[in-house]
């Protein structure tokens, strides 16, 4: 199972329907097959997900935020790992809103290297 507790993701490949871009940062955190995550950045003002990790490092996630618009989005996701030559994460996600036009994408998202987030109590 892969270690996903205090890394962060940076998006960089999306469908043109999304809203996370390069200035979104991903902060996940983990607790055994239980995997949560806090993101901002470019058109997201806060943003939250919850998913669950099979053996395989997949997950299945839900997730949901407020954009620049004041709209709240809100779509499930399915993310593949793949584990780069240097050892960092990229995730290959295919996902569907399940709010606004209800439309799928795709997004590449990739562990930013050499940087982590110690824990904190609260947000």
């Amino acid at each position: 199972m892969l270690n996903l507790n205090k890394k962060k993701f940076r998006s960089i490949v999306n469908s043109t329907n999304a809203e996370v871009s390069i200035d979104t940062v991903f902060n996940y955190y983990q607790d055994g097959r239980i995997v949560w995550a806090d993101y901002s950045g470019g058109s997201i003002l806060k943003g939250s997900l919850i998913a669950t990790m099979d053996d395989e490092g997949n997950l299945s996630m839900k997730y949901h935020h407020l954009n620049t618009k004041f709209q709240l989005m809100a779509g499930q996701c399915r993310s593949t790992p793949e584990i780069l030559s240097d050892g960092r994460i990229r995730f290959y996600e295919k996902w569907k809103w399940t709010s606004g036009d209800f439309s799928t994408g795709e997004s590449i998202v990739e562990e930013l290297k050499g940087i982590s987030r110690k824990s904190s109590s609260g947000n």
